[in-house]
């Protein structure tokens, strides 16, 4: 919490760092209270890549790193406002697991590629992991995190010194554990956003968003009964393949519309 001087400004910021940047929707109509500038965040998420990549290995085979690169980059060019470059990097981590944090970077883990049996499944959870980004998840979870009343002084204490905010709650805030090779779950309305709006995105690229279903299948039977960190508060199974086939004939006609213009990855499946 703030040291006693900041406190008095903090409830007299309050009212108006939420009228000013708290209060959204999201696109699928839920209210959301996400403080943090959006400048602010990318930098957050700049420097917990940088950390990432500082403590985690990085898988340097040229044939997984241009799949991987190939389906990242058409599942980004399919975002509203596609960012000009988003960083992808494979680190070799035999959990399956992937994440995007703000700012344009992709983290997938080698183990997740165990999991995807082909291209158009591995753009189902890129698609997932970017939409977390596009909705503003991490801004939400981590305003939670660092108190509403203290989320943008705090960050801003932490951009201007290395010190002044802890690395391990900034990360936690993103959406990653201390060891940075685990991710902790989104809430559960975060990830059902995550897997229809994954879905739109997979679709408008060119991928087959029936692939999905077989990608959760896949991940439901990860670990040997133990359910992966990623899908720790995720719907059950037949849940997400119910709400995911409630939207598949909408999606499946993006996908034809997103070929007849000519979006077709060439790492796309047939």
């Amino acid at each position: 919490m703030f040291p006693s001087p900041f406190r008095p400004f903090a409830l007299l910021l309050l009212p108006l760092l939420i009228g000013l940047t708290g209060c959204d929707e999201t696109p699928t109509g839920r209210k959301q209270l996400a403080l943090i500038p959006e400048g602010q965040m990318a930098q957050l998420g700049a420097r917990s890549f940088a950390e990432i990549k500082s403590t985690q290995p990085i898988e340097t085979d040229p044939r997984i790193n241009a799949v991987v690169r190939c389906v990242a980059q058409a599942v980004v060019d399919a975002l509203p406002e596609p960012h000009q470059s988003w960083e992808v990097v494979v680190f070799r981590n035999p959990q399956p697991n992937a994440f995007a944090l703000p700012g344009g970077k992709i983290g997938i883990n080698t183990g997740i590629l165990q999991v995807t049996e082909t291209p158009d499944q591995l753009a189902t959870i890129v698609g997932h992991e970017v939409a977390h980004v596009l909705v503003d998840h991490a801004n939400e979870r981590l305003t939670q995190e660092l108190g509403v009343s203290a989320a943008l002084m705090l960050v801003s204490l932490f951009l201007e010194n290395e010190g002044g905010l802890d690395q391990e709650l900034i990360m936690k805030g993103l959406g990653l554990g201390a060891q940075y090779g685990v991710l902790l779950p989104y809430s559960r309305a975060h990830e059902q956003e995550a897997d229809v709006l994954g879905l739109e995105l997979m679709a408008r690229a060119g991928f087959d968003p029936r692939a999905s279903l077989n990608f959760w299948r896949n991940m439901s039977q990860a670990g040997g009964g133990q359910v992966p960190e990623l899908l720790s508060t995720h719907p059950s199974h037949g849940s997400r393949t119910e709400t995911l086939s409630e939207v598949m004939e909408g999606m499946v006609q993006l996908q034809e519309t997103a070929l007849e213009q000519g979006r077709r990855p060439a790492c796309a499946g047939g």
